[in-house]
């Protein structure tokens, strides 16, 4: 049942805004007209630009989606609360409980919370129906959209993007095994080989038994996956795709009309639309819409408006020779690369009228676990004091009563590994940089994305260095023969990466190898598992 909006009221009082945070999927800080584009028209993202305030260097806390948000959420690194990312839906890690999200802080401030789009950090713990890491256990008080993410698999592609690699090497075997008994039975029935038939049998059954481990989740990821959820209640599975950004947009007018506060996290296919269609509903004509509601309702000046992407554009993302992950402008590298400014510098804007300068533009490092404590000064509640907290206030920058960033460093991690750190001063030290596939590509087209570790990542020692206020591309690494202060900088960094060592306690990984394999008895399941399946329109009498 939908939620009775009629029930709620706008604040009047200018120091407690409303608050409408909208973050994109994969969309690159080069897909934004206000941000150097010139070939894709967004003139609802650049009016909010116009009106408010522009941050050009505003940096994700992760390149890939989930920790980000959990950052985004949270307000501190991903690392803290044991976050690298999240495969399956029907997995037990998730948001821990013990993380406290803005929007819990501000429905204990009287606002009424609700999350619109895409959550991507878990649902389930010991059974399919506990929903422990569920929107509505963090904070909010409604929720539509998607509980996983929005997949190629999805959409019923022929290139499966969930752990392309992993499954190309689950192929591999399978199809060795395959070989392997065939041969064996050629060579059994034509007396070239002394193999008993219960050797071939045992392989046989082993092979087989590989197999449906495998593709009992991966073949069937539309079904597990794509999935639409309204509270707790599953509305579609799997999702039809040509109702979803439709769908959001009704939630999203249904909520705005008597909102206290709103979060809309957009799913990837409004991103691919932008690339398609050359710009989408949701990020051009959906978001228009609900401004218009804004303004019709008497709320722009009580509205407290940010608008930004999660990580940078996802290069390897294509179909045919069109890329569709997304453009990252003049920054080298892209999603899944945690050190590139590409993957981890993002579209940032405010917008609150009458309260920030219209046309501002801030050219100082930021970052979207900063959004936490702003949002919580502004609603008159306080940040958690038990824990590190890695954001800070925006106000002061946007006010304009400070003129410098409050992040001295910034820590740029690619799961657990630490990859580069961003000095104030504007120079950014890399210790590992992903090996690019093809070698002149910029992306990792043949792994799908780029790995942290392993045989994926160059380690560099001393490490790369790059003065990102002459050199934003990095594409001219310093060195001592080139600048005098290369050793001095290499230490001081060197020393903030101890000392930013010394704030991590250990943590559940959340990626740990138990935790991120598909468990069926966690599936969410619309029906009878495995039978799942249901659309709402079908449901309604």
């Amino acid at each position: 049942n939908r939620p009775d909006f009629t029930k709620l009221t706008c604040v009047s009082n200018p120091s407690k805004p409303n608050f409408l945070l909208i973050l994109a999927d994969d969309l690159g800080i080069g897909d934004v007209g206000c941000y150097g584009n010139d070939t894709i028209r967004t003139p609802n993202i650049d009016s909010l630009a116009k009106d408010g305030v522009r941050l050009t260097q505003h940096i994700a806390a992760a390149a890939v989606c989930t920790p980000s948000r959990a950052a985004f959420l949270t307000g501190r690194y991903p690392i803290r609360s044991g976050w690298a990312s999240l495969q399956w839906f029907a997995a037990v890690r998730g948001l821990p409980p013990n993380e406290t999200t803005f929007a819990r802080i501000l429905y204990q401030q009287g606002y009424s919370t609700a999350l619109v789009g895409k959550w991507h950090m878990g649902v389930n713990c010991n059974t399919r129906h506990d929903h422990c890491h569920h929107p509505l256990n963090h904070g909010f008080d409604y929720f539509y959209g998607m509980p996983f993410t929005l997949l190629n698999e999805c959409q019923g592609s022929d290139d499966p993007e969930l752990a392309k690699s992993l499954q190309d090497t689950y192929w591999f075997y399978t199809q060795m095994i395959t070989l392997a008994v065939f041969t064996l039975v050629i060579g059994k029935l034509a007396n070239l080989f002394p193999v008993k038939w219960k050797i071939i049998i045992c392989l046989a059954i082993c092979g087989l038994l590989h197999f449906i481990s495998w593709f009992s989740s991966y073949g069937f990821t539309k079904h597990w996956n794509c999935i639409l959820m309204r509270n707790h209640d599953i509305t579609e599975q799997p999702m039809n795709l040509q109702k979803t950004t439709s769908n959001m947009l009704k939630e999203y007018h249904s909520f705005i009309f008597h909102f206290f506060f709103l979060f809309l996290k957009t799913p990837e296919t409004t991103v691919i639309k932008i690339h398609q269609l050359s710009l989408g509903l949701l990020l051009a004509n959906g978001k228009t819409q609900l401004l218009d509601v804004i303004d019709k309702e008497d709320l722009k000046n009580t509205t407290f408006i940010y608008f930004a992407s999660d990580h940078g554009g996802f290069l390897e993302a294509h179909r045919g020779n069109s890329q569709l992950g997304g453009w990252n402008g003049i920054y080298k590298g892209g999603k899944g690369m945690g050190g590139w400014e590409g993957g981890i510098r993002v579209p940032g804007i405010v917008r609150w009228p009458g309260v920030l300068p219209a046309g501002t533009v801030i050219d100082e490092p930021t970052s979207l676990m900063d959004i936490y404590p702003t949002v919580v000064q502004l609603a008159g509640g306080k940040v958690p004091q038990d824990r590190v907290m890695d954001g800070h206030t925006l106000l002061p920058l946007l006010q304009g009563t400070e003129q410098h960033s409050r992040h001295e460093f910034l820590f740029h991690y690619c799961g657990v590994f630490l990859h580069a750190v961003r000095w104030h001063q504007k120079d950014s030290d890399h210790y590992a940089t992903p090996v690019f596939q093809p070698e002149a590509s910029g992306a990792c087209f043949r792994r799908g994305i780029c790995p942290c570790f392993g045989d994926g990542v160059t380690h560099h020692d001393p490490p790369l260095l790059f003065n990102l206020s002459q050199d934003p591309s990095e594409a001219n690494p310093l060195s001592a023969d080139t600048a005098p202060v290369f050793d001095a900088v290499v230490r001081r960094i060197r020393r903030a990466v101890e000392e930013h060592r010394k704030t991590l306690t250990p943590v559940p990984q959340q990626l740990s190898p138990h935790n991120n394999i598909w468990k069926p008895w966690l599936q969410p399941c619309c029906g009878t598992f495995p039978f799942c399946g249901c659309h709402e329109e079908n449901n309604k009498v």
